[in-house]
């Protein structure tokens, strides 16, 4: 699928604060998480201690949220699953890499649009100085970075 990419400051500042209100509990976890354990770790200690604080914080989530995709009215399948959809509407993809690359974002897009979960957090906690991309799928197909 093609995605048309906008930057949500540019076309949209009216929905700028609002995303990153709701998206601020979820980055503070994140930060913590970095801040406490720091880089080059393995990703499921992240996702562990992730996990760790959103119960502390009572901040609703799945982990490991699972999902199937339909193909001409049929469900496939193969299971997916991705690493948190937390307030049942973010999704939240954790990375320990030493960068993040295209095939991380396509994965969150993906599963963005798969989902119709319009909020996607790509977190990468492995750097010493931890890296997030935001986006927001709008319903006619366009995503905005935030």
């Amino acid at each position: 699928m093609q995605y048309t990419f906008k930057r949500i400051d540019e076309t949209h500042p009216e929905w700028l604060n609002s995303l990153k209100q709701r998206c601020y509990a979820v980055n503070g976890c994140c930060t913590q998480v970095h801040s406490e354990l720091g880089p080059f770790l393995n990703e499921y200690i992240y996702q562990d201690a992730l996990q760790i604080l959103f119960d502390e914080r009572k901040i609703p989530y799945i982990k490991e949220y699972c999902f199937h995709v339909d193909f001409r009215g049929k469900q496939i399948a193969h299971k997916h699953f991705v690493d948190f959809l937390v307030e049942d509407s973010i999704i939240i993809e954790c990375k320990a890499v030493e960068k993040l690359c295209i095939e991380h974002r396509q994965q969150l897009w993906n599963y963005m649009r798969l989902t119709k979960k319009s909020i996607g957090i790509l977190y990468n906690f492995a750097p010493i100085k931890d890296q997030s991309e935001h986006y927001y799928l709008d319903s006619d197909g366009t995503m905005y970075m935030f």
